[in-house]
């Protein structure tokens, strides 16, 4: 058997022999078979003075010297994350550093600045991509004409729907591939920084073009900007979060995603009557969100986790000591993460990029997240919401609204699509990332069917539009909190660090390259299925989705990035199994049959309690829940601690 397949292999001979000690039991851990569905703290069981020894090792062979004393106070934290108050000894926790440990449990939305400004800065850039398809939303009303491509011939239709997915061809074949070769050289920053110079750049080259041939090139080298940094920003978001905001936080790419949309549509409004230059303008300006993105990047730290990565251990623990609150915090999380890098390394060692591609479908625990990333990307489009953002003008003037009154039509699209992503804020760190999903795409499958049914009502009729704009609000209200950030912070999380680049590149490249082919396609639909047809066949497509996520795609809220090794070394067939034994006969008696006393038996056990409102560190006063106060949810995967 390879090493990739099987952790419990030996220790290699050239490990010193304080390793092997430190790291014993550790290499008895099986990251691609976890029968047991047990999530295990790599530090636990390790005696107290060989866990200092190993420390110190750690610290003087990575020049941390500095900081021997904190990194043994935090070792001995991320070895029992709720007794931090009865370590005893020289390591003894302070006042003000259990007060820190304390408060991150019971105010966890208090973070530093710079963390703050970190995903604000990066989640700037996501407003590029909402901006820019709803530019090409309205100049869809007058470009074609003006290029002379605007007829109803199959040619005509099919190259405007090429040009409106350039963007996501480029990124698919090209800019999303690209991110890990940038990452690896230049840093998650550097990496950002590059992609947002192709964001400010090629919208300015778009709206000066002369023929079409100009245009679609201009958006396909947007394209590969726009690839480069959808593969990147949820990562550095996700690895500079803690784990019990980390979807909160990671979620704000797709928010600024619709607050992107939402000012694309303003941008539209404004420039709607100004005549025949109305679509350069709204083309042209996406570059705006791009110029705040290109100058606020310089100031943020790196990842912490690429500087470990690289094995810079002193810039990482500098850059952690910038976005955690107390250095207590930053040396538990800088020797956890390092203490799980050291399993991840075992099973998967050093490799190209091409055996990491490979690695992603053969590897069990990375095939298993590749699939629920794909999962959760697919579902994306197959639910509809790109058909609504790139042409909602397209399909409310179809319903029978004048071209102006399409636009404010879809400038109420927008509104939607960014007012209701806040509410996931809250929700996708408590309820969690699978049951927002679970809840929200039955939803949208009547909505958008609703919203087709309506254009059966006669055009000239003064409901007609107004029904079909209510249902299609409807159907983005229930997207915004679920679908909408869901799959992007999902995919920045189910990857080791020896695979997140690439892994992120596969899963954004799957959304973005089947963005591409509804975007090409869904004129020609709609001109042979009307917006009735059109609308049925996504509203069936959201069922597919709703099947394929209750199958395949595990939860992750309020774990540590490293734990979710182990969420994901559950087999497939298990986990499946348990979705149809288990917590789906609990769903029916508890939602259906009303039994209130139903209970769920969790899939999941772990060795320390999953973070109900922080990270693995609280004080010993919060009790470790027993089996028996297991709660269930309607994710059909719940776990002991109310995680599922």
């Amino acid at each position: 058997m390879s090493e990739k397949e099987v952790v419990s292999s030996p220790a290699p001979e050239h490990v010193g022999d304080a390793e092997k000690a430190s790291h014993g039991h550790v290499t008895r851990i099986d990251i691609n078979q976890n029968l047991d569905a047990k999530i295990r703290n790599p530090l636990a069981g390790i005696p107290r003075e060989q866990l200092l020894a190993d420390v110190e090792e750690f610290a003087h062979g990575n020049g941390l010297d500095e900081y021997v004393g904190l990194l043994r106070k935090g070792a001995l934290v991320a070895q029992d994350p709720t007794c931090f108050e009865d370590i005893q000894g020289a390591e003894a926790l302070d006042e003000a550093e259990i007060y820190a440990l304390k408060r991150e449990v019971t105010h966890k939305w208090s973070v530093p600045r710079t963390l703050y400004l970190t995903i604000i800065t990066c989640s700037i850039g996501a407003a590029v991509q909402g901006w820019d398809q709803e530019g090409s939303n309205g100049a869809n009303l007058t470009f074609p004409k003006q290029f002379g491509i605007g007829s109803k011939s199959t040619h005509d239709v099919f190259l405007v729907g090429l040009i409106n997915s350039a963007p996501y061809i480029g990124s698919a074949l090209i800019g999303c591939w690209f991110s890990d070769p940038l990452n690896n050289f230049f840093g998650r920053r550097g990496t950002i920084f590059i992609s947002a110079i192709f964001c400010l750049i090629t919208p300015i080259g778009g709206a000066v073009t002369q023929n079409w041939q100009q245009l679609l090139a201009t958006r396909l080298l947007l394209g590969i900007g726009m690839g480069i940094k959808a593969s990147t920003v949820p990562i550095f978001a996700a690895e500079n979060s803690p784990a019990s905001i980390r979807g909160a936080l990671t979620m704000t790419w797709q928010m600024w995603t619709a607050f992107g949309i939402w000012l694309g549509t303003i941008a539209n409004l404004v420039v709607g009557r100004v005549g025949p230059i109305a679509w350069r303008l709204q083309i042209g300006s996406a570059f705006i969100p791009a110029v705040p993105l290109t100058a606020l990047i310089l100031f943020c730290p790196e990842s912490p986790r690429w500087y470990i990565k690289k094995g810079r251990y002193a810039e990482a623990m500098t850059s952690l000591l910038k976005l955690r609150n107390n250095p207590i915090q930053a040396a538990r999380d800088l020797y956890a993460i390092y203490a799980q890098v050291q399993i991840e390394s075992e099973v998967i060692g050093e490799a190209t990029y091409i055996s990491r591609f490979y690695d992603l479908f053969t590897v069990p625990r990375l095939r298993r997240a590749t699939g629920a990333a794909f999962v959760v990307m697919i579902a994306q489009q197959l639910c509809g919401i790109n058909i609504i953002a790139f042409y909602s003008s397209t399909v409310f003037s179809a319903a029978g609204a004048s071209d102006y009154t399409a636009l404010l039509a879809s400038f109420g699209f927008g509104a939607i699509n960014f007012i209701f992503a806040f509410p996931a804020f809250w929700t996708i760190d408590t309820f969690g990332r699978r049951a927002l999903l679970l809840f929200t795409f039955p939803n949208m499958a009547w909505s958008l069917l609703a919203a087709g049914l309506f254009n059966l009502l006669p055009e000239k009729s003064t409901a007609h539009v107004a029904l079909v704009a209510v249902f299609i609000y409807i159907f983005a209200a229930f997207y915004s909190p679920g679908e909408g950030p869901v799959p992007f912070a999902y995919s920045a999380e189910v990857f080791p660090l020896s695979h997140r680049e690439v892994g992120m590149a596969f899963a954004v490249a799957t959304n973005l390259f089947w963005a591409a082919v509804l975007g090409i396609t869904f004129p020609k639909i709609l001109d042979s299925l009307t917006v009735v047809g059109a609308f049925g066949l996504y509203a069936g497509f959201n069922i597919l989705g709703f099947v394929l996520i209750f199958l395949w795609v595990p939860e992750t809220k309020q774990r540590t990035l490293e734990e979710l090794d182990y969420v994901f070394a559950v087999p497939s067939t298990l986990f499946i199994k348990y979705q149809f034994t288990k917590a789906l006969p609990w769903w029916f008696k508890r939602w259906v049959l009303l039994q209130k006393n139903a209970t769920l038996e969790p899939l999941y056990h772990f060795d320390s309690p999953p973070t109900a409102t922080s990270e693995p560190t609280r004080s010993s006063s919060v009790e470790k829940k027993e089996p028996d106060e297991a709660t269930g949810t309607s994710t059909g995967a719940d776990i002991k601690g109310h995680d599922n």
